[in-house]
């Protein structure tokens, strides 16, 4: 079996990178505000970007949307709703509807400060007239089990939803708008992360300021420098994970194989295909079982794939560490079936981290001997 200390411990400088409370520190420290009025935190970041921003502005009333088990640690103060993910339930309702009641309350001349990252698309919702949330519910599982992409996700989203694509701050009367947001899409665009729900609209009648404070192309770049301060060689280092799970494993697998020795990183978010009655587990675990497979009998490469936020789909787990010894034929079936996380489990090849307070995508780390 794999030991995964030393990829574990890239892993988690990369998450450390990028974390909510450190970059959204940086970040206020950078910007200069005027100190907000209110406080949004959407996403599953939002506990650890509020704490950031309560401290510098204690008196400030804040409100966290986020998972639940995710605000453990959530200021004294915070009025707290959590929700499910990556399927909304009854609380992502009764959150949407708090958003707008606490942006549409906020008079002339107030300061807004919104604290977004992934995950916010599904805990936060307010349904179109006539949508109700069983119906919200069944678009939202039809599309990920789709292999849809993010992009294709959120252009529907926005069309069934009040407070996505800009509309929840068509409804806020004050006078500025700052967005800081956890990027966990693919090119940064405010107006895809959470759906855009901290994006302004079109000609905004306040003075907006978006600024993302975290990404994937930081938390790799961590990596990069945590790697090469221990000696080892960096070999590849891109954002590419971009296609269905089962093209990215053997593509990678391959890269390995015939690629020289020394570490690669790889950054995105890819997508999966779901049978009707799906087992346990998500795309990284998924991936990592595919990447299993293909490396099967071949010695020295070890390989991490996880979500940066700690979580892999509607699990607990953030994804594995696997090795040319990892796989058996028992997992062609696990594969077929879905359940690619009570197999790794049963192997031993399971990465748990607990939430890590950030959220920008997926992982690969590989290092190859």
């Amino acid at each position: 079996m794999p030991q995964p200390d030393l990829l574990q411990d890239l892993f988690e400088v990369a998450v450390v990178a990028v974390r909510g409370d450190s970059a959204v520190a940086r970040a206020l420290e950078e910007i200069n505000a005027r100190p907000p009025d209110q406080i949004i935190a959407v996403g599953k970041a939002a506990t650890a970007m509020a704490i950031a921003a309560s401290a510098k502005y204690p008196k400030a009333p804040l409100l966290i949307v986020t998972k639940y088990d995710h605000a453990t640690d959530a200021p004294a103060h915070a009025e707290v709703i959590e929700a499910a993910h990556p399927v909304l339930d009854d609380n992502s309702i009764k959150a949407g509807a708090r958003l707008l009641e606490v942006v549409g309350a906020m008079p002339a001349e107030t300061h807004l400060l919104m604290l977004v990252s992934g995950g916010a698309s599904a805990l936060a919702e307010a349904p179109v007239d006539g949508l109700d949330l069983q119906g919200l519910k069944q678009r939202a599982t039809e599309m990920l089990g789709s292999g849809a992409d993010i992009h294709a996700m959120n252009k529907l989203r926005k069309t069934l939803s009040r407070i996505k694509g800009g509309k929840l701050l068509q409804n806020f009367a004050g006078a500025h708008v700052t967005t800081l947001a956890i990027s966990d899409v693919e090119g940064d665009a405010l107006s895809v992360i959470g759906s855009g729900i901290g994006d302004a609209p079109d000609m905004p009648a306040f003075q907006f300021a978006p600024h993302i404070v975290a990404s994937n192309a930081i938390a790799r770049q961590a990596v990069v420098e945590a790697a090469t301060a221990r000696g080892l060689p960096v070999k590849s280092n891109a954002e590419t994970l971009y296609a269905d799970i089962t093209t990215l494993g053997p593509r990678l697998a391959r890269t390995l194989v015939s690629g020289p020795s020394g570490l690669h990183i790889w950054g995105g978010e890819p997508t999966v295909v779901l049978p009707p009655d799906p087992g346990r587990g998500g795309r990284n675990q998924a991936l990592a079982l595919i990447i299993a497979r293909e490396l099967a009998g071949h010695d020295g490469i070890r390989v991490l794939v996880a979500g940066t936020d700690g979580t892999d789909g509607p699990t607990d787990a953030a994804g594995a560490v696997i090795d040319g010894a990892t796989w058996d034929a028992s997992g062609a079936q696990a594969l077929m079936r879905a359940d690619a996380g009570s197999w790794l489990e049963a192997h031993g090849a399971l990465l748990r981290t607990g939430p890590t307070g950030t959220n920008v995508m997926d992982l690969v780390i590989a290092l190859k001997n």
